[in-house]
């Protein structure tokens, strides 16, 4: 019996280890506060992040807001809530707490610029500069929304 008990305790606590997400994996406001974006590993093993929340989900007509200003014209019509703007992120294997190699896209320019996300307790400093060139970009930093 004792053997059972500590069989099922080993299997519980490698079962909580598993599905322990990681830090980064929650719903954050962007600096202005007019959006939320949910950050998830994806299957991939990488990083991205959703808008899950607008302030203004609808524009002046009514209808819900779409990427109008995404330099592709073919998305112009894709609706901006549950659009992509962090892609492909990978944790530092010099610091937990950083995130690189991935792309944020700018809905309000729509541009896309590479990225770096550093974690740091309930904020998320978000630089994002042209690929390449690391000293040329802007940063965001980013609260907790949950």
């Amino acid at each position: 019996m004792q053997k059972i008990f500590f069989l099922l305790l080993a299997l519980f606590c490698t079962l909580g280890a598993w599905a322990q997400k990681d830090n980064i994996e929650r719903t954050w406001y962007n600096a202005e506060k007019t959006s939320k974006i949910q950050v998830y590993k994806a299957t991939d093993g990488k990083f991205y992040g959703k808008i899950v929340w607008l302030q203004k989900p609808n524009d002046d007509s009514g209808k819900p807001r779409t990427d109008i200003k995404n330099t592709n014209e073919k998305l112009r019509t894709q609706p901006l809530l549950n659009a992509l703007i962090l892609k492909g992120f990978s944790k530092s294997k010099d610091d937990a707490n950083v995130y690189e190699g991935g792309t944020v896209y700018d809905p309000n320019s729509g541009k896309t610029y590479c990225g770096k996300l550093t974690l740091n307790g309930k904020e998320i400093k978000l630089k994002g500069f042209i690929c390449g060139f690391s000293l040329l970009g802007r940063s965001s930093t980013w609260t907790l929304a949950e």
